[in-house]
């Protein structure tokens, strides 16, 4: 049986709509006319061990696995969904690595062909539209470990030489007109041409702002916007919202008959996960394939609407 589905699953690379293949974990669900779907994919980890299909009325829950994919090394794959069950239809992937890791891919609905084909044109005139500069307009290359800009007629051949961090060799034209200096929206002086280089000079050195060219014949301040430093996490494991020992999420809450509680989960990049609302038991256990792979989360506790914990968590890899 296994040699005769192989080849149905070949037969989708000649499909119309193979050249919307997107890469693993990446998938394309495409709605034929016939009613049918097309879930097709392009793979280039030869690490993947497994490749399951599966399907779901909700974009969250309730997956089942239509078909796990003989060979998950093809380097172009797909199955045919034949009865889909109705216009909600959600697909994933769920791939599993070496070393027992896992993950599924993002849910998604089947897009009707016109809708896709539609899709693909407007990207391919996006990238027709690029702008392409004049040949004589005047441009501005940057300067490596430099903090100023400078204006040249055309773009120079060869790249500015950099001895050192505060020395730089480069082609600069002599500005013989007056020039406008701004900071931000505001004039604030006048400045004649042959004064740049001494004024470019004082800046720097008694100032962390750039001086640049904005137009040929205008100058620019940027202020220095120090960045802020990043504020480590200070994790602690949380007596109400924490992983056991079976990898999966336990929410106890001792007064959950008194208080009203809700627990909204997040990716680590603060992606919304899933909200659980009006938990009414004293211990809940959420099974963790509903967070789709291992690693950190994120949750935020509420009690009696307000905020009771920000906390993470961590799910570990099956072995």
């Amino acid at each position: 049986m296994r040699f005769l589905f192989a080849p149905f699953l070949l037969s989708l690379f000649y499909l119309p709509g193979a050249k919307a293949q997107e890469t693993l974990p990446g998938f394309s669900a495409l709605l034929k006319s016939n009613g049918k779907v097309v879930i097709s994919w392009k793979n280039a980890y030869p690490a993947i061990n497994q490749i399951s299909i599966q399907r779901s009325t909700d974009s969250l829950h309730n997956f089942t696995t239509l078909i796990t994919v003989p060979d998950p090394h093809t380097p172009e794959n797909g199955f045919v969904d034949s009865k889909p069950q109705g216009p909600h239809t959600y697909y994933r992937i769920f791939i599993l690595l070496g070393n027992s890791r896992y993950m599924f891919t993002k849910s998604k609905r089947a897009i009707p062909e016109p809708v896709a084909q539609q899709k693909r044109q407007q990207q391919q005139q996006q990238v027709a539209k690029k702008e392409v500069p004049e040949e004589n307009d005047l441009i501005i290359p940057k300067i490596d470990n430099s903090r100023i800009f400078y204006l040249e007629e055309k773009r120079s051949p060869n790249k500015p030489l950099v001895v050192g961090p505060s020395k730089i060799k480069a082609q600069t034209i002599e500005v013989e007109k007056t020039l406008f200096v701004k900071k931000r929206d505001s004039v604030i002086m006048q400045l004649e041409g042959n004064k740049v280089r001494k004024f470019s000079d004082s800046l720097l050195k008694q100032t962390r702002d750039t001086l640049l060219f904005v137009n040929a014949d205008t100058l620019m301040i940027k202020p220095y916007v120090e960045s802020q430093k990043e504020v480590k996490d200070v994790y602690r494991v949380s007596p109400y919202v924490f992983t056991a020992k079976d990898g999966n999420v336990n929410i106890a809450l001792a007064d959950w008959n008194k208080k009203n509680y809700s627990v909204q989960f997040f990716e680590d990049d603060h992606t919304p996960l899933m909200e659980i609302k009006n938990i009414k038991d004293p211990l809940l256990i959420i099974d963790k394939t509903n967070f789709t792979h291992s690693g950190w989360f994120r949750f935020e506790l509420f009690e009696d609407g307000r905020l009771k914990e920000r906390n993470k968590l961590f799910i570990p890899k099956e072995f």
